[in-house]
């Protein structure tokens, strides 16, 4: 690690309408994630944690405030150009899952490094490192609950392997799931933090999820409550 700042976030705001009503899921929200870091974004239904997973996975703009991404500052960026530092910088793990119905899970787990221009495709998947996949061949069609999750943490591993982005976003990545299976989820999380170097952010309200990370930060009222844990690096 070297201790430098991946994502900065300052005093950001999200407005939105819901039924002609403005909603204000983030009300001035500031924070650093540091690289190599492990982070757990913690609160409960409605508290804000999925709309602030959001910005700063760039997939939204923040109503107002700065928000940096490798030192990048995302209001300078076109559309297109925010894109293309989502897919270098950001890899995701989707409590929805984003994957192709149609589609086998060795080749949900490509896609997303074809857009990423790793050019490999299927082959950077395939071999000893890609036997997390698990019933790569066969198509999804209907998986298990749990097979579906289990795809979609592998396919943010072998992006993670793959792409090397900086930091890997987890919204929920246990939800739903037996035991068993979301500490396989869990343990894919770990590795890439710990053997990679790689800053991980996962939004959770499960008190044992969160445990996994060194830093809990716990989002109220689309405030942050309580920040536990080491500060991030990079200076003031």
């Amino acid at each position: 690690m070297s201790g430098g700042v991946a994502i900065e976030a300052v005093e950001l705001t999200r407005r939105y309408q819901l039924d002609g009503v403005a909603v204000e899921a983030l009300r001035g929200v500031s924070l650093r994630i540091g690289q190599g870091e492990f982070a757990a974004v913690v609160g409960p239904s409605g508290s804000g944690k999925s709309t602030l997973m959001h910005l700063l996975g760039c997939l939204d703009r923040p109503s107002s405030g700065v928000l940096r991404v490798g030192g990048v500052d995302i209001a300078r960026l076109s559309d297109g150009e925010l894109a293309e530092l989502r897919n270098r910088t950001i890899g995701f793990v989707f409590q929805s899952f984003h994957l192709l119905a149609r589609t086998s899970a060795l080749d949900n787990v490509a896609l997303p490094l074809v857009y990423r221009g790793a050019g490999q495709g299927r082959a950077a998947v395939q071999g000893p490192r890609g036997a997390g996949v698990g019933r790569a061949r066969a198509p999804p069609a209907p998986p298990a609950l749990a097979d579906v999750r289990r795809r979609a943490a592998a396919r943010g591993h072998r992006q993670a392997l793959v792409g090397e982005p900086e930091v890997l976003l987890a919204d929920e990545p246990t939800g739903n799931l037996d035991t068993a299976s979301g500490a396989e989820v869990m343990a894919i999380l770990d590795r890439l933090n710990a053997e990679g170097g790689m800053a991980v952010v996962l939004v959770t309200h499960e008190a044992g999820v969160a445990a996994h990370a060194r830093r809990q930060i716990h989002v109220r009222d689309g405030l942050i409550e309580r920040d536990d844990g080491p500060p991030s690096g990079g200076g003031s």
